[in-house]
């Protein structure tokens, strides 16, 4: 079963917090993060990005950046930018996007429940890439951007929740990509109570997006209690920093590809090629988006194709190869396309599916791309399926909303 406790938060003071929180720092442009750095000197990515006021550049992932990170962090707790809750809470985050409600609840999860399977996963970390972000945690001790969880519907955890957000929140912002935002502080003592039990009833959370932040906090923890043999597992580090959304408050999208060229076919041919393992239909030049599983959508020489699998190429008894993702690769990419590594092929790109098929038309008309695929959106049976199969998603399959704000919550793994 679930443990995933109330924490004392640490988060913007209600006056500032439209101006501190950010979005993940990887989805500005420079020249963006420039403007937001000069404009703005509440903005969290000040913290990530310390070496803006001082003009001291610093190698990313050294210790002296990440040394600046935790001061430039703890510069904003001294200048009060930063509050600290006196209480173990539990926070209600509710997202408004593109007409979209999305309700989940902040706590913290435990490492224990990671090593066990309590918590599940779907897919393969990097060992390097979770080395740095342990010792980004090691020298940063904080989290700052929460895993995101899904978990099977509670009614019980589902009325606290509507009672709650019934009431006043304690933020209630819009940011300028016209997405608004709500944070609900539970601090009352027999709410949070309820809500820590019922979680315990849960037997079990996956993880929608964070697999390495997941594998970072439980290898810091590992670590820590090494060096603690007398650790009694109440100690911060035992935990890391989540937001729990029942399954009906998330929404997978489809994460699409777009590829450089035809490998030296021309388009007949290469459709030609196709028309073995897929009945093709033309669209023409309206936006064709896919109607079920097994039906892909290609942008090709200013038209659009339907692409259905033929029968014979789908495999519903296996977890991963029933995946259109990895149809796609089996059957197109791989075999016609050349492109056997969706981590490093430099010939392939991926477009998430919030952009719309329109997106897809516009790689190809830049002379970028040659060819377009679309997707249809994975359902979450099939990604509980993937996880509790202990099976593995092929890259870039799901896009997940919301996106949450880094420095909205902060959780202290030292404290």
């Amino acid at each position: 079963m679930a443990k995933i406790i109330p924490f004392k938060g640490i988060r913007p003071a209600k006056d500032k917090v439209h101006l501190v929180a950010s979005r993940s720092v990887d989805s500005y442009t420079a020249a963006e993060l420039n403007e937001k750095l000069r404009g703005n000197p509440y903005t969290f990515l000040h913290v990530i990005n310390p070496d803006f006021n001082d003009g001291k550049r610093s190698k990313p992932g050294s210790d002296e950046r990440l040394q600046k990170v935790k001061a430039a962090y703890l510069k904003f707790r001294k200048d009060e930018i930063f509050v600290n809750d006196e209480r173990p809470s539990y926070y209600i985050y509710q997202q408004i996007k593109d007409g979209i409600i999305y309700t989940g609840i902040i706590g913290c999860s435990s490492i224990d429940d990671y090593f066990t399977g309590v918590i599940k996963i779907h897919e393969q970390t990097l060992t390097e890439r979770e080395e740095k972000l342990k010792h980004y945690l090691e020298v940063c001790d904080f989290n700052a951007e929460p895993v995101l969880f899904s978990y099977p519907n509670d009614a019980v955890i589902d009325t606290l929740t509507e009672k709650i957000i019934s009431t006043e929140p304690t933020y209630d912002y819009s940011t300028t990509d016209r997405v608004r935002h709500k944070l609900w502080v539970v601090s009352e003592e027999s709410l949070v109570k309820k809500i820590e039990e019922r979680f315990a009833n849960v037997p079990a959370v996956y993880i929608a997006d964070g697999h390495h932040r997941s594998a970072s906090s439980a290898l810091l923890g590992k670590t820590r209690r090494e060096a603690n043999p007398d650790y009694t597992g109440k100690e911060a580090y035992n935990f890391y920093l989540g937001i729990f959304f029942p399954e009906t408050q998330l929404k997978i999208f489809d994460f699409n590809r777009v590829v450089k060229d035809l490998n030296g076919l021309s388009s007949k041919e290469f459709i030609k090629k196709l028309s073995l393992k897929f009945n093709i239909a033309e669209k023409g030049t309206d936006l064709y988006k896919p109607v079920k599983k097994h039906n892909f959508s290609m942008y090709l020489d200013g038209k659009w194709y339907s692409l259905d699998a033929k029968k014979e190429i789908v495999h519903n008894e296996q977890p991963v190869g029933s995946l259109d993702a990895s149809i796609l690769t089996e059957h197109i990419l791989s075999p016609l396309l050349n492109i056997h590594d969706l981590k490093t092929d430099k010939r392939i790109a991926f477009v998430s599916g919030i952009k719309g098929m329109k997106a897809l038309k516009d790689n190809v008309e830049s002379g970028k791309f040659a060819v377009a695929f679309g997707l249809y959106p994975v359902e979450m049976q099939q990604l509980k399926h993937i996880a509790d199969t202990n099976n593995i998603m092929p890259p870039k399959t799901t896009w997940v909303e919301p996106k949450m704000r880094s420095g909205l919550v902060i959780y202290s793994l030292g404290e």
